[in-house]
């Protein structure tokens, strides 16, 4: 009689090291975001597997990853450097954003229920300590939740889609703004403002109140990164 031998196809050691890799990209990627990895950082895969405490092969495709959505430079035989922040980045990013955002704002004021403004009335309220980096991310996040609120609220998927990656690429430039200077007074007052027009269902309204937030937060951003020391930002 035959004996079947199960065979064994790998596919666990296929899951562990996926496993791995998306564990070092997600470190990796906050560590950029949140700018404990700093514009123009320079680093190697070893160093960084080094800190992660795992082989080279899933960092080196984390960065890959990484690579691909800009936020890494890959440079043969020197290594790797966070991705700088130039001026023209900044001013590209928010002019995307005021026109994406502004129509988002503009269609949810037709849509929003008074029980989706109430809401955003309370997400207005967002607070922060600049001095506390675990208070920075949840105010970040926070943020980002009220922006994504409003866009969900003019019911179009693909604007939707619009906004979310922009406030992604804008992760970064909210950190560091938000860790050079507090802006809890200037944005928390611009969100209660929003709403506020927001409930007098005038799209045009919406849209110039959500623009002019935009541009408020850009020139803010841009005032507390050329001032800083410590930010790398390429004028």
């Amino acid at each position: 009689m035959q004996t079947l031998i199960p065979m064994r196809d790998g596919t666990g050691a296929r899951s562990r090291k996926l496993s791995l890799t998306e564990t070092a990209y997600q470190a990796l990627r906050a560590r950029v975001l949140s700018g404990e990895l700093r514009p123009s950082a320079e680093f190697s895969e070893a160093e960084l597997a080094d800190e992660l405490s795992m082989s080279k092969t899933p960092v080196r495709e984390a960065l890959g990853r990484l690579v691909a959505e800009g936020l890494i430079e890959a440079f043969p035989r020197r290594g790797y450097r966070v991705t700088p922040i130039t001026v023209k980045d900044i001013n590209d990013l928010f002019a995307i954003r005021a026109m994406t955002e502004g129509t988002a704002a503009s269609m949810a004021a037709l849509n929003l229920t008074p029980a989706d403004l109430d809401r955003l009335e309370a997400m207005a309220e967002a607070r922060y300590d600049p001095s506390q980096g675990e208070s920075v991310q949840s105010f970040v996040k926070a943020n980002r939740d009220f922006h994504i609120a409003i866009a969900e609220g003019a019911n179009n998927p693909r604007l939707l889609a619009m906004v979310s990656a922009f406030l992604d690429e804008c992760t970064r430039l909210f950190y560091l703004g938000a860790l050079s200077r507090d802006v809890n007074p200037e944005t928390s007052d611009d969100h209660r403002h929003i709403v506020e027009v927001l409930r007098l269902r005038d799209p045009e309204q919406a849209r110039s109140a959500m623009v002019q937030h935009s541009e408020r937060t850009q020139q803010g951003i841009l005032r507390a990164l050329i001032s800083s020391d410590t930010t790398a930002l390429t004028l």
